[in-house]
């Protein structure tokens, strides 16, 4: 299948400005855009990325771009309200984070990382006016989407800055232009009017024409929410802000209107066995076929350090469906980094109250708070409802045995025989 059928088939394309599809079938240089606003990326960004990993695949030169300059600024496309400026010294530590992460992600493929603050520290401001603000009509800059939401009636407002980012990126398309010989720049459909501000340029200052793909935003359908957000916040690459239990539960939530889609945009599975899994998982949906292998998929793109099956027993173990007696302590180790722990010496098993291991751990404020969670039945221990003081040696299985508040299993804690 050529690159253009593959992603019109995965609903990649919304908006180009290249007339035929084909146009992408002969391999150039693109390149594509991250801020760096945050020291890790989150799904939101890997749906782009993964945009760019198939060009690449398909035979595209490569340039991924990490905006140490315009990072300073803060993109306003899809933002309510003004961005808080960050010190240079946090985004220089972003900056770093995020180039690990894209090193990380494309391992073993070829491509070029820039950072936009290596041309952008020399560039003086009245140079600027007169090189890129020149070339920019006022008219054209206020029906930008973002800036005619942000300057409407119900608008917040939209400061000099953060309205100048559009020509800062199209400043940025240039460079790359003229030193790389980019021809295209992809992005989400809420950087279109950036990507334009580039086409614009190389047009004016080169006299040659550049293109810009968008691809529509990713939205949970069930909840109309932006993609990649829970009520826990937003769900990071970085195991440390994210664990791998947790990004792959992300996926095995996916509802059954979202999951093809997801398998489309966020793996690398090809059309036939895309549509295999989807037939499974039509004839059986209670089974979850489609958001298993999509967590499968993904998450050990993501971690691929990832011992094969871990992530998925850990998460049998966390909801009790297998007893903590069969775990390996390979397997311990990752439920410990999971939900964390709490030590008890066999000596005190005894006299150790289940309150008080509820307030040591943070599952309950105070003993009172505990003492009204087993009074209601929220309390379990190894996934049975409990109401009693102490704590029993056979609680323990292998060692150890699982403290849970509520029914999440976010909320609960390993308590261990200390060895």
């Amino acid at each position: 299948m050529k690159l253009s059928e593959d992603l019109a088939w995965r609903g990649l394309i919304k908006d180009r400005t290249f007339a035929d599809d084909s146009w992408l079938d002969e391999p150039r240089t693109f390149y594509h855009g991250i801020d760096a606003s945050a020291d890790s990326l989150t799904i939101g960004n890997l749906a782009a990325l993964m945009l760019a990993r198939r060009l690449m695949d398909a035979g595209w030169k490569t340039v991924l771009l990490v905006g140490g300059a315009t990072s300073l600024i803060g993109d306003p496309g899809g933002k309510e309200e003004e961005r808080e400026l960050q010190p240079r010294e946090e985004v220089l530590k972003n900056v770093g984070s995020i180039k690990s992460q894209i090193n990380r992600l494309f391992g073993g493929q070829e491509f070029t990382l820039v950072d936009n603050y290596d041309w952008f520290s020399g560039v003086k401001y009245l140079d600027f006016l007169r090189k890129v603000g020149k070339h920019f009509s006022m008219t054209e800059l206020m029906q930008r989407d973002f800036v005619a939401a942000r300057m409407g009636g119900q608008g917040s407002g939209i400061s000099y800055a953060e309205f100048s980012y559009s020509l800062i990126q199209g400043y940025d398309y240039l460079q790359l232009f003229q030193k790389h010989n980019v021809q295209l720049q992809i992005g989400g459909s809420d950087q279109w009017g950036n990507m334009l501000s580039g086409v614009v340029l190389i047009r004016k200052k080169a006299g040659k024409e550049a293109h810009a793909l968008s691809m529509p935003l990713v939205v949970d359908k069930a909840t109309g929410r932006k993609f990649g957000k829970t009520e826990a916040g937003a769900v990071w690459l970085d195991p440390n802000k994210t664990t791998k239990t947790q990004f792959s539960q992300f996926w095995v939530n996916a509802s059954d209107g979202d999951v093809e889609d997801y398998l489309k945009t966020f793996t690398l599975l090809p059309k036939e066995e895309i549509e295999g899994v989807m037939n499974e998982h039509h004839s059986a949906p209670s089974q979850r076929a489609a958001q298993r292998k999509l967590a499968e998929e993904v998450t050990s793109l993501i971690h691929p350090d990832s011992q094969s099956g871990v992530v998925d027993v850990v998460t049998k173990y966390l909801t009790s469906q297998v007893s903590l007696a069969e775990a390996s302590e390979t397997e311990l180790r990752e439920i410990r980094q999971e939900i964390g722990s709490v030590s008890v010496l066999p000596e005190d098993v005894s006299n150790f109250s289940i309150a008080g291991a509820l307030v040591a751990s943070g599952l309950a404020s105070s003993n009172t708070e505990a003492r009204r969670l087993m009074n209601d039945g929220a309390v379990y221990i190894n996934g049975q409802s409990i109401n009693r003081e102490k704590f029993e040696v056979d609680d323990f299985k292998n060692g150890s045995f699982l403290l849970r508040r509520g029914k999440a299993y976010k909320d609960s804690v390993l308590v261990e025989l200390h060895k």
